[in-house]
This record gives C-alpha cells, structure tokens and sequence, in this order.
C-alpha cells in the first residue's frame, strides 16, 4: 500500500490552542524573537524537538502506576538495568534524569584542560559539557555531510582518515574518548553505518582509546543500516542495534528520545574503574546508583519504551512519515537536507534565504517567519547554535546553517504534518521579504535557549 498509516491507535488526545497572525506577532515581539521562549500553549504545531515529547503507549502508562519508588534497590531500577543491557550488553548501566546529566558525569571525570573529544558531530548539550569541563569538542563529519544537497546513504559518518590524523597531531594521550552520535542530530538526522562505526573502533583500538555512543537515536540508525547496508537486510534491529553497541566501550543516551518517554537517561560502560568514579559523582549530583535522578516509575517507563522502539513496523512508519513532509517540501523546491533523517526535517537556510548573511542569523529569521504564519514552532540549528567569536570578537560561522523540524514520536497525524509543509511552502514563497536578526541578549553557553534578538532595519 502506497499510505503509510500509524501503527497504533489513539486512546487519549490533547486539545490544540489556535491563535492569530495577529497575536503570533505579539508573541513573538515579547518572546525576543526566540521560539524558545514562545509559552507551549500558544504554539499549533510544536516541532521545536523530538526529546521528550513523545506519547507514551498504555503499557508505558501502567508501567507508571507499577512503579516501585524505593530508594535502593528498587524492582524497576532491576527491569531497567536488564533493558538496557539487553540492547548495549554493557556491564555498568548508571541512570541519569536525562542525556545532558550522563554527559556532564562522564566528562566532568575524562574532560578538563587540554583533553580533546573528537566526534562525528556533538549536538548542543554534548558539546556545552565538553567545553564546560574545559576540553574541546571537535567535530569530524565526513565531506559529504557537510553539503545538504548531495543524497548519499550515511551522511552522519565520521571521518575516520581525519580521526587518526587527528589523534596522531594531538597525541592519544590527550584524548580520553571518542564519541560517535547515532543518529548525527547536527548533522541533519543523518545515520552513520555500520561499516563505519566498524572502522572507527579500530582507529580508537589502534591508539588505545574507548569508544562511546552517544546513543539517543540508536533503532532509527540501527533501521537505516537494516534498509540500506549491504548484508543487513535480513537480521532484526534488535540484532543491529546490539552489534552496533558490540563496537563501543560505553554509551549515554537521553532516553528522551528512541526510549519514548517524557523523562530519562543512562550512561552505560565496561570500565569498572571509571563506572566506580561515575557512581560515585551520580550520587552528589543525581542520586542513589539505583534511581539516578529518576523515580520508579520513569524507570518502567524507559523499559517498556526500549521494548518498543525495536518494533520493526512502527520504525518503518517513523521513518517513512519523516520522509514524507521532506518530499512535499522537495516537490515544491524548498531545499533541505537530502535525503530526509530519521527523527527530522533540516531546511537548508543558506539555500532558503541566501541574501541573509551567517551573522545575521537566516536560520532563525526563518524559524521566526514559520512561527508567525502558521504557529509552527522549530529551532535553528546554525550561527545562533554553533556559531562562535574569534580573538577580534568576528563571527565564526559553523559549516551549515540550517532549522530543524523535529518530529514527535506517536504525536501528529498525517493531517498536522500536511498543514507544516504548507506553511513551510508559503513562508519559502515570500521568503524575500524576511530580515536578519541581531542579538539584544547572548548567554555566554548554550545562548539559543534564551537569547532575544531584534530585525536589522
């Protein structure tokens, strides 16, 4: 069948708050022209991520009236630990409250001065608590990743020449780990091969460095490898997705996003030694080894939910889905990162407004734009996110700029994403009237969650 249909059925449903241009203009004027700081109630269609946001299944929700809520040694924690050893065989699993807290564990123990954290792309939180520890975070996309209008299968990659290159300048000594990103969020959702994944393990072998997955979107990635590797079609994602972790040393995941739940984390390891010191800093700054920031109940919810997330049809419909507002924005010559990733759609800002310079943000002009045309709320991922100052105080601009539509796990149907490809489509065909932005306010880290801007006249 040509339609692609949800697999499953909605059993509870949340109303929609509809507002005007007119208000949405208002909004936005006292939001600092940031979609971060737009109240959720007045957004239509909110697609500003994907972490967090998912509907949760009825099974998850009885998970959540099962939880058991003792402070050590929980049942939940137990039925955590197994689902999540069940998928990365890893020994050591550390639960966090979400993905930025297994981060910040991990490098606030490897990181500091003069260390380097090379991965196929870092995504905001990851590259924050890298540079928050004091080391640098160092981004080895393959070529082909860094331009939105070639199609190729696996445009997350890492760079793996550049990578032992890279380890040979600076010295192994001076590289705790090595991260890859499934899928590559920076990178426009893109997935990384199995191959690759492969050929990054034996560089990190070569020089005696551990491998982590940063793990958020690990059964989308592990989908891409089954429909596009050569030698995979026929093995499980559940099998793809435990050889893909086989090859690391460890993971950290926000469970917010592939374990379809509201709230959660883990960070995962073999090293005893390094799992003792993150236990150890988890429970000055999370909690107690068996609940890690979490109750009970969120562990059942992330068990039930790395259960279904390995469900084949419902992969097939995400990916599918996704694929789908990317075409209708294709067909009417929107460009975007091509071909469609797993969790999102990526506008190519520079393609979209070329005559708006990287310093003048045209990434978040247009995020602005979608919002008050159509209430559709999506975040830029570009000079605002990545960019940086050299020593004269120039912008430096990260090699893409681009705005993400992030799409929800079992959260719209296909008639909302209908209703965002026209949006889309008539901000693209009166995209000459939109201005840059300049900042009034700028955090001195993460500054796109609470920057406010203003038009250049």
């Amino acid at each position: 069948m040509k339609t692609i249909i949800e697999p499953f059925r909605i059993k509870s449903v949340e109303p929609i708050k509809f507002t005007t241009r007119d208000e949405r203009e208002k909004i936005l004027i006292e939001s600092g022209y940031n979609p971060f700081l737009v109240r959720a109630e007045d957004v239509i269609i909110d697609l500003l991520t994907d972490s967090g946001t998912s509907a949760m299944s009825a099974k998850q929700w009885a998970g959540i009236m099962d939880g058991d809520e003792s402070y050590a040694g929980s049942r939940s924690f137990y039925r955590f630990e197994s689902a999540v050893r069940n998928i990365t065989g890893d020994k050591f699993i550390i639960p966090t409250h979400q993905g930025r807290a297994a981060e910040k564990i991990l490098f606030s123990i490897v990181g500091g001065k003069g260390k380097f954290i090379p991965n196929n792309t870092h995504f905001d939180t990851t590259r924050a608590n890298v540079e928050f520890s004091g080391a640098e975070a160092v981004d080895l996309l393959v070529e082909v990743g860094k331009h939105p209008e070639i199609k190729a299968d696996f445009k997350g990659n890492m760079d793996v020449e550049a990578l032992d290159k890279f380890i040979a300048e600076k010295g192994a000594e001076n590289i705790p780990v090595v991260m890859i990103t499934i899928t590559n969020n920076s990178g426009g959702g893109q997935p990384v091969s199995m191959q690759n994944i492969k050929e990054t393990k034996a560089v990190c072998n070569k020089y005696g460095i551990p491998l982590f997955i940063d793990a958020c979107r690990f059964a989308e990635n592990a989908y891409f490898i089954k429909i596009r590797e050569k030698g995979y079609e026929n093995k499980s994602v559940r099998e793809i997705a435990q050889e893909i972790f086989s090859y690391a040393d460890g993971a950290t995941m926000s469970a917010k996003k592939d374990a379809l739940v509201n709230i959660g984390g883990f960070l995962s390891m073999n090293d005893e030694e390094l799992a003792m010191k993150c236990r150890n800093l988890l429970i000055v700054t999370e909690g107690f080894p068996t609940y890690g920031g979490l109750a009970g109940r969120d562990l059942e919810a992330v068990a039930q939910g790395l259960e279904e997330i390995l469900d084949e049809d419902y992969l097939h419909y995400r990916i599918k889905s996704t694929e789908y507002l990317g075409n209708k924005l294709t067909e009417a010559g929107v460009p975007i990162i091509e071909p469609p990733g797993g969790h999102a759609i990526y506008l190519d800002a520079k393609r979209f407004l070329p005559n708006v310079p990287a310093n003048q943000f045209p990434g978040q002009a247009i995020a602005c734009e979608l919002y008050v045309v159509g209430g559709v709320r999506t975040v830029e991922i570009g000079s605002v996110m990545f960019g940086k100052y050299d020593s004269n105080g120039n912008h430096i601009a990260p090699p893409m700029e681009l705005v993400r539509f992030a799409i929800p796990r079992r959260v719209y149907t296909q008639s909302h994403i209908d209703y965002v490809a026209e949006v889309v489509i008539e901000v693209f065909q009166n995209r000459e009237k939109l201005k840059g932005l300049e900042f009034t306010y700028e955090a001195p880290m993460l500054r796109h969650f609470t920057a406010k801007f203003k038009p250049i006249d």
